[in-house]
């Protein structure tokens, strides 16, 4: 039972003083100065009470303008989140684009690899030709085209090797990224965490 009385007291405290700097204290200490500065006696304990009222009026100043900080602070964080996963969405739509790419340099690579196992067959053919003058030179004709076909075969894969590890260091670039943010946010998290603990249980 008394747990809940704790909870309850806790929820009516967070809905009075929602960002846990202690204005609802402040609030209650002003109105008991002002109080006993109605009732003051003396004119030396209402001039206490008068510079009492001042300070606390300070302190909630203080705490309103750094609660807009705060505030301002927040909506520049958002700007500067939603412009990074701009970005982000940006580079992943980048690397589909050279994903798409890198699938097109793969089927010519195929189809580099199976005109070669053609030419591979012809040569084979034109070796059995009867006329071997004309089939030197054919043959001739052929090894060009193949150191042809594999000077573009090293580049295409050159270029595939390339982009495979392009690809790679941007997936690791988001994920460092996205690590990054996370542990931001829960950085902030147990700052604020550890602020309301310090206005809750204010030392002595």
């Amino acid at each position: 039972m008394g747990a809940v009385t704790d909870d309850e007291v806790i929820r009516k405290r967070l809905l009075i003083d929602g960002d846990g700097a202690g204005d609802d204290r402040r609030i209650n200490l002003l109105v008991k100065s002002f109080i006993k500065w109605c009732n003051s006696g003396s004119q030396e304990e209402g001039y206490s009470q008068y510079q009492r009222m001042l300070s606390i009026l300070s302190q909630c100043e203080f705490s309103m303008g750094k609660t807009l900080l705060v505030y301002d602070m927040n909506l520049r964080e958002m700007e500067n989140y939603e412009k990074i996963y701009k970005e982000i969405e940006c580079s992943i739509a980048g690397a589909h684009e050279k994903i798409a790419e890198c699938k097109k340099q793969i089927l010519q690579a195929k189809r580099i690899r199976k005109n070669r196992h053609e030419y591979d067959a012809l040569a084979k053919v034109i070796q059995h030709h009867p006329d071997r003058h004309e089939t030197l030179k054919e043959l001739e004709a052929l090894g060009k085209e193949l150191e042809h076909l594999s000077r573009i075969k090293e580049s295409v894969e050159d270029k595939l090797e390339l982009r495979r590890k392009q690809f790679h260091v941007l997936l690791s670039t988001i994920h460092e990224l996205q690590q990054t943010l996370e542990d931001d946010e829960k950085l902030s998290e147990v700052e604020e965490a550890q602020e309301a603990s310090m206005e809750t249980n204010p030392k002595p």
